[in-house]
């Protein structure tokens, strides 16, 4: 039957074209094969860099002034405390730390973002622009930052095998992992990224991150390893930090809550906090 509307024809003939060129645009078989669950390969707490023990040991390139800062929250952990760590109040992991492996971490690749979730405390998740934009000026500052990817065919194969990715855009306090090892307050942070599949093995992923930091004497590298769960039906946990959580945090101190439901000390003499504004019981 011929149409009789040549505007409507025009019309449905552009809808068609369009939705032909985006699935022309994504050819999923372009890109990495990145789907299942990613789970950290190296046993034991997580830690920025999985080749080194936690702590100390870990040799971060620290300026004097944040090697004093890190000596004192190993100490104040040492005796009960949480030194600067600040995770265990339920505030975000962000960047970097977030890439520790708490949680298992799913990706998702379409053309114009890449993102990653993470059920872990918070229910991170990141978004990795690869649209070609530029860092935008009025970006909001947040835990995650923002990010901007590209892939890359370094094969010249006509199939992406790494994506490069620039972060920046944080607000804090960030840490490293949760012995209270700190990235500058100033959150002038610039992490980089290569994240690509082990060309030995499809099932496990490198991400490369490279930290420049005002804490940092210079640029810290190091090589997170990351092993597929290609089950069919993976088991995706829900972690609520603040559900059962027994930190409260009073003024600058930290208290527990006991079993029984009262608050308690976590250090040897620590002081009770201010009880000022309530009523106190005549002696």
């Amino acid at each position: 039957m011929p149409c009789r509307n040549p505007i409507g024809a025009i019309a449905v003939a552009a809808m068609l074209l369009s939705s032909a060129e985006i699935a022309q645009a994504f050819d999923d078989a372009k890109y990495p094969d990145l789907k299942g669950a990613w789970d950290r390969t190296v046993p034991g707490m997580p830690r920025f860099d999985p080749s080194k023990p936690r702590g100390l040991a870990q040799q971060p390139p620290l300026t004097p002034e944040y090697q004093t800062l890190y000596n004192a929250s190993l100490a104040d952990q040492a005796a009960g405390g949480q030194g600067s760590h600040t995770v265990y109040r339920c505030l975000a992991w962000g960047m970097p730390a977030m890439m520790n492996g708490y949680a298992r971490i799913e990706i998702v690749v379409v053309p114009d973002t890449t993102y990653m979730m993470i059920d872990d405390g918070n229910d991170s998740f990141r978004r990795i622009f690869t649209d070609g934009r530029d860092f935008p000026e009025d970006a909001e500052p947040t835990f995650t930052g923002y990010s901007i990817g590209k892939w890359i065919d370094t094969k010249h194969d006509g199939h992406y095998d790494l994506l490069e990715v620039e972060t920046r855009d944080f607000k804090g306090p960030r840490v490293y992992d949760n012995t209270g090892l700190m990235l500058h307050p100033d959150n002038q942070s610039v992490i980089k990224e290569r994240i690509y599949l082990d060309r030995g093995d499809p099932n496990v992923l490198h991400d490369q991150i490279t930290v420049e930091d005002h804490a940092l004497t210079r640029p810290w590298t190091v090589m997170k390893d990351y092993k597929r769960d290609a089950s069919p039906r993976i088991d995706w946990r829900e972690d609520v930090c603040v559900e059962n959580n027994p930190h409260v945090l009073i003024g600058d101190d930290t208290y527990m809550l006991s079993a029984d439901g009262y608050l308690m000390p976590v250090k040897k003499g620590q002081k009770p906090p201010d009880l000022r504004h309530f009523g106190q019981a005549g002696k």
